[in-house]
């Protein structure tokens, strides 16, 4: 099939996994920039599909996409793509749900275990100093996980993922997804909270796996830490601006909050401008061993990036040729399609 399909900020120099999907037939070009005006006009007015990262696809954005039919957002959220703006003009808009669900709720659950049982906490004590740092009293966070809540915001393929996980270590699920039917609760034997402020007074432990919407942005808030019982933990694989950091910093400075752990920030990367960063990087003694920050690398592994990218193109790639569309995220928008 001939076709253009264009890359703006593709990590990979050759794709060659994407080569070998789309066949001898596609131009696909890989200019590999960080923004839509550090790539030449003609090349978003004259390709077919886009397969993007980070670089914003705005309304004035889509403007330029002359023959553009689909955008897929190489990953699982698609706050970068201007859903209505594509929908409008035709262009169907679709992501890629499924290519590190095990990942990420392996990342959640090692944040989990990593405070529960101390192991980041008392190995930076060791070096520290082998003598006095030779105690369990810096594990600060510690806590038995069996008979503990594990509270799921957004139960979708990585929410569901890490309550079967945690399950097996005798923690109690609940959920929270207003998206979700009725009865969805009823294969796995969980409990379905009706509102968030039921599950976060329920939790131990909570963790975010919920997309990035104009409903989610900081639902974990100042009243949100307030609801939630003493002594939990946060887990944030999701999203950033799901979470408040000003309201995560206050929990752990009250102790309300036991540990926060976050592998996504609403700003990455960071700076000390946040406070909450900054005071997880002075690493006093009162945050010492309460909170870690991973640099949104829950989804990663070799495996992992292999099916991204394999995922992606097929998805350009079938819509293209035959007008099959999976994961379409713009669905309500797109009244028409090119």
């Amino acid at each position: 099939m001939t076709c253009t399909i264009l890359f703006p900020d593709s990590r990979s120099d050759d794709l060659d996994i994407e080569r070998g999907v789309a066949g001898p037939g596609a131009k696909l070009i890989n200019p590999r920039q960080g923004s839509f005006d550090a790539i030449e006009r003609s090349a978003w007015e004259n390709c077919d599909a886009v397969i993007v990262r980070y670089v914003p696809i705005s309304a004035a954005a889509v403007a330029h996409l002359k023959r553009c039919r689909i955008v897929v957002r190489n990953g699982v959220g698609f706050d970068v793509v201007d859903l209505e703006a594509c929908g409008g003009a035709g262009i169907a808009v679709c992501n890629v749900p499924d290519y590190g669900t095990t990942e990420v709720a392996d990342s959640a659950l090692a944040m989990i275990l990593t405070f529960a049982r101390g192991t980041a906490a008392c190995d930076a004590a060791l070096r520290a100093d082998l003598k006095s740092g030779w105690t369990h009293l810096t594990n600060v966070a510690a806590r038995r996980l069996r008979g503990a809540c594990l509270g799921v915001v957004g139960f979708g393929r990585i929410g569901t993922a890490l309550a079967l996980r945690a399950q097996p270590l005798g923690m109690r699920v609940v959920f929270y997804d207003p998206a979700l039917p009725n009865g969805a609760e009823l294969p796995f034997g969980y409990t379905r909270a009706r509102t968030l402020r039921e599950l976060l007074g329920l939790a131990d432990v909570v963790s975010i796996h919920a997309p990035l919407t104009g409903e989610t942005r900081k639902i974990i808030d100042a009243d949100a830490v307030a609801a939630m019982k003493p002594g939990a933990y946060l887990i944030n694989t999701a999203r950033g601006a799901i979470c408040d950091t000003a309201a995560l910093l206050e929990g752990l400075r009250s102790g309300k909050l036991a540990a926060v752990g976050l592998d996504v920030l609403p700003n990455e990367p960071p700076t000390l401008a946040d406070p909450l960063v900054a005071a997880w990087h002075a690493n006093e003694p009162w945050i010492r061993g309460r909170m870690l920050l991973n640099p949104h690398t829950g989804f990663y592994s070799p495996d992992s990036l292999v099916d991204l990218r394999r995922k992606a193109i097929e998805t350009a790639y079938h819509y293209l040729r035959d007008g099959t569309l999976a994961n379409c995220v713009n669905a309500e928008f797109l009244k028409r399609r090119r």
